[in-house]
């Protein structure tokens, strides 16, 4: 439908808002990029053979305090001592073991106890840190001048404060240094940190600096998070432009480009698919997702979502929000922090709208449910509690990221904290879903391949991407591993050439994946993937923004009063749109069986044993997959399924996982492996 196409005249001013325009606008996708380099979790680490005393007058120290890219090469001064940051104090569980078999016997499709969840209260007072326990650390974190506890769980399992630079040298015996790492200033300790020793006993990490901070991971055409991105149009000859009209579905409009495969015809990428044309895709058309509710972790809140749901939905002939069936547990307003480091409230309004839209896109009846964060770092933590301690939800889509995986010596300890909310989810079965990230192998951004975290968690549903192509009746004309390759073309003795070699140099973005470094194989994987690592992802769904998604908002003009301009579209693409289909897919599949999912992977991968047909395998197409797509200045090719070190292959791979969910076979769910439990 032509009528869809993002209308220019809507879009805002760039520097404040969300970028609707789909021109490629290289210098501030490397500013993005560059400045999400630094984001891998860096969290100081408890090494349990370091607690030899409870003694309160004994200082502990913890292990894993420095980054590694805290070095004094990259020092540049001491941190400003009224510099204000977060930490974040992570409390170990009363009976980790116990917590991990319980969380494990209720997911395993081969276990009597299978789908006996634990009610929260129950999880919290039999696995959660003591009362005693968790006030001892609170008073302790209190009593240090110049730090101020911020957001506490019901669960108990974790602090978060604070404080001045000044307060955090004098509380854990340290000095906060600047640091400057590829032209990002980051902030982290110069030495390492302690704590006295009455209070280590039961703490298992802190985190003193942004290093966790999340970063919105919505993707548009005009964004790139290659970090090597500025290089693409520096060279010669000049790149120029040809009329590339974009397309309702595949094959509407072509473009006259040089060769490419043997055509000089080349179908363009699409206005961005409408809500109808994704039911259609994913079979959803006669689902509704009714009696379900899926909910949405992100950082701050938009103040015109459900006007903007409503509007979009009555542009395009949608249902629109029916009285209750989206609620808002967001943080207030006034407790906005860290605006800046996190991306703006105008960032992650492009990302609550795209989840909100996509999910009720795909289940138009299900309830929505959105815990804003007031900042991206130890209050998302608070923001996933709030669900988890009340069982507010049995589906939780976070479609946010960081850049790797921590690569310290006590990495596993590092990641605990988090790692124990994936596990209180389990237990209580909740099914939590992450996107994977937006930048393949992440070897551009991290220095070394890696994926994600906290996608790489074993106890969460790590969803990557792919490119659909859709015919005029949203027939599938293909499914490929998202992963997008750019070629410029350019002009040369009045013939129009590509610049490099087809697919080209550059890499756009594509799906996060590969093989953890900190954590094993979890036993549902165990026959897919070898090496003896945790793969990412396990699932996927549409992610490539060149056949991208619809989205429409009033986008914030102003982040300071949370002012909005006019109504307009943009199209929008990445893991930040797979992960909310696949939660809203999976609520389809619970309200079809009637059966409560939790922790989906030991049942989707016992799925794929038994060779159900509820998960599509996407392999490689056969033959290369371009689309024509052209910028204000630019045109280029855009080959598909090419994401950097990361390939698609028939079965498991780290591009698409095990592949996409098929709704249609919905009730092989009930009992995935057979056993008639």
């Amino acid at each position: 439908m032509a009528n869809t196409t993002p209308n220019s005249n809507t879009t805002p001013n760039s520097n404040t808002t969300p970028n609707f325009n789909t021109a490629l606008n290289f210098n501030t996708a490397l500013k993005t990029a560059v400045a999400v380099t630094l984001t891998a979790v860096t969290i100081v680490s408890l090494s349990l053979a370091s607690v030899s005393s409870a003694d309160a007058a004994t200082r502990v120290t913890f292990t894993s305090a420095v980054p590694t890219w805290a070095t004094t090469t990259n020092l540049t001064s001491s941190t400003s001592a009224s510099t204000v940051i977060e930490g974040e104090m992570y409390l170990k569980l009363r009976d980790a073991a116990g917590a991990e078999a319980v969380a494990r016997a209720v997911s395993d499709p081969a276990s009597p106890q299978f789908r006996q969840y634990v009610a929260p209260q129950d999880w919290i007072d039999t696995y959660s840190p003591s009362q005693a326990d968790f006030d001892q650390a609170v008073a302790q974190v209190k009593a240090n001048t110049g730090i101020t506890v911020t957001g506490t769980p019901a669960s108990r399992s974790y602090i978060v404060f604070r404080g001045s630079v000044a307060a955090f040298n004098k509380a854990f015996d340290t000095r906060m240094g600047t640091y400057s790492v590829a032209g990002v200033t980051r902030i982290a300790p110069q030495s390492t940190p302690s704590i006295t020793g009455t209070a280590a006993r039961i703490v298992s990490g802190i985190t003193l600096d942004q290093s966790r901070f999340a970063k919105p991971a919505a993707v548009t055409r005009g964004t790139s998070t290659a970090k090597s991105v500025a290089a693409l149009n520096a060279s010669t000859p000049k790149s120029v432009t040809v009329s590339t009209p974009c397309s309702s579905y595949i094959t509407q409009n072509y473009a006259r480009y040089p060769s490419t495969h043997g055509t000089t015809s080349v179908a363009t990428a699409n206005c961005g698919y409408t809500p109808r044309q994704i039911r259609a895709a994913y079979g959803t058309t006669t689902r509704s997702g009714a009696g379900q509710t899926v909910a949405i972790v992100g950082a701050y809140a938009s103040p015109t979502i459900t006007s903007d749901v409503n509007s979009y939905a009555a542009y395009l002939g949608e249902p629109q929000l029916a009285k209750g069936q989206y609620t808002d547990l967001s943080a207030a307003r006034s407790t906005f922090t860290d605006k800046a480091a996190c991306g703006l409230p105008s960032g992650w309004q492009n990302e609550q709208t795209l989840d909100v839209q996509a999910v009720h896109a795909v289940a138009p009846a299900a309830r929505i449910l959105y815990v804003g964060a007031s900042n991206c770092g130890g209050a998302m933590d608070i923001a996933l509690s709030k669900i988890l301690d009340k069982g507010l939800a049995t589906i939780v889509s976070n479609s946010y990221g960081g850049v790797g995986e921590p690569t310290d010596s006590d990495s596993a300890n590092s990641v605990q904290g988090d790692v124990n909310l994936h596990l209180q989810a389990a237990a209580e079965g909740i099914g939590l879903y992450f996107a994977s990230g937006d930048d393949g192998d992440e070897k551009a951004n991290f220095g070394s391949i890696s994926p994600d975290f906290q996608a790489s968690s074993p106890w969460v549903t790590a969803v990557g991407g792919t490119a659909i192509g859709l015919s005029k009746t949203s027939r599938r004309l293909f499914t490929v591993g998202w992963g997008d390759t750019l070629d410029p073309i350019s002009k040369s003795g009045g013939k129009l050439t590509y610049r490099h070699t087809l697919p080209g140099r550059q890499f756009f973005g594509g799906s996060g994946g590969g093989l953890s470094a900190i954590f094993t194989t979890p036993s549902y994987q165990e026959g897919f993937v070898s090496k003896g690592r945790r793969a990412v992802p396990d699932i996927a769904a549409l992610a490539d923004p060149f056949t991208g998604f619809l989205i429409g908002y009033r986008p914030i003009t102003n982040n300071t009063t949370l002012s909005t301009g006019s109504f307009g579209f943009g199209v929008v693409g990445g893991t930040s749109l797979a992960t909310p289909i696949a939660a809203a897919q999976m609520a389809i599949v619970q309200q079809q069986t009637g059966v409560r999912v939790g922790f989906a992977n030991p049942s989707l991968y016992a799925l794929k044993k038994a060779s159900s047909t509820a998960i599509t395998d996407v392999a490689p197409r056969g033959r290369s997959t371009v689309l024509a797509y052209s910028s204000s200045a630019y045109s280029y090719a855009v080959t598909l399924d090419t994401d950097s070190s990361l390939k698609t292959r028939v079965g498991y791979d780290t591009v698409t996982g095990l592949g996409e969910l098929d709704v249609d076979s919905a009730n092989d769910f009930i009992d995935p492996a057979g056993t008639g439990y």
